[in-house]
């Protein structure tokens, strides 16, 4: 079963219409996004929780199994980059890891067909707490 997720409007916006654009638009590799965020509940970004991972939040999180802990970024799919601290939303980690609370955990298929389990450790920074706007 997987963990109720909140998504602000202005994610949700900003996700839908890169959802919809001609290039992803047929791209059934972003169905799991699509998935996600049809059941998230949607409040606006000043209501959003500082503890839920939005778009351009940075989390630490536990990986199972092994226990590896690490950092992440979520960001959008032409900000991601090569050294791996920074996540795109159109990856299946990515999508599995939007409206995440700190204590929640999820499980999802790597690209190679493994199981991960992520559990989220702490929001470490989170645009729409800090205020930020247009993030």
């Amino acid at each position: 079963m997987k963990p109720e997720i909140v998504v602000s409007s202005q994610d949700l916006e900003r996700l839908e219409g890169l959802l919809f654009s001609p290039a992803a638009r047929n791209r059934r590799d972003l169905d799991g996004l699509r998935d996600e965020l049809e059941r998230a509940a949607v409040v606006e970004p000043e209501q959003m929780p500082a503890n839920v991972i939005t778009m351009n939040s940075r989390a630490r999180f536990r990986e199972q199994p092994g226990g590896r802990e690490y950092e992440l970024t979520l960001v959008y799919p032409h900000e991601a980059g090569q050294d791996g601290s920074k996540v795109s939303v159109f990856s299946p980690a990515g999508s599995a890891l939007l409206g995440l609370a700190t204590g929640q955990a999820i499980d999802w298929k790597t690209d190679d067909g493994r199981t991960i389990h992520l559990e989220v450790l702490e929001v470490l920074s989170q645009p729409h707490a800090a205020g930020e706007p247009g993030q």
